[in-house]
């Protein structure tokens, strides 16, 4: 059993997609950090309402016979935050891969079999006919 795990892990690619996640994990706590710390204070001096992120509409109150208060609220600040710092988190980690991966060769299609081949080809690799 422990052969075949081993070759399952070497095959599939599963401890390299392992390795991916825990990259992605420590990644992500760096650019949340990043639009949490630097980000995002700049963009608050920049919108009128202070602390826009705890912006809501306030639904209901409740009082019960304690005298504490609930509230049943859209929390629409909130959720712009979450969707700003998506944005900002996608662009970081596009910014990143785009860094890290060499440009893609130039390709056209071969006129007749319309296989894809290298720009430079003088001759199809599929069906060998000069282009």
């Amino acid at each position: 059993m422990l052969k075949e795990f081993k070759a399952f892990l070497t095959k599939s690619n599963a401890l390299a997609l392992a390795v991916g996640v825990i990259i992605g994990a420590g990644i992500a706590k760096i650019v949340s950090a990043l639009a949490d710390d630097l980000l995002m204070p700049v963009i608050g001096l920049l919108l009128p309402a202070g602390d826009w992120r705890q912006a809501k509409v306030v639904l209901e109150r409740v009082t019960d016979a304690s005298g504490k208060v609930t509230e049943n609220a859209i929390l629409y600040g909130h959720f712009l935050g979450a969707v700003i710092d998506f944005i900002i988190i996608a662009f970081v980690v596009f910014l990143i891969v785009r860094a890290m991966l060499p440009p893609a060769a130039a390709t056209r299609d071969c006129p007749e079999c319309m296989e894809t081949i290298p720009a430079s080809a003088r001759r199809c690799r599929a069906c060998g006919s000069p282009v």
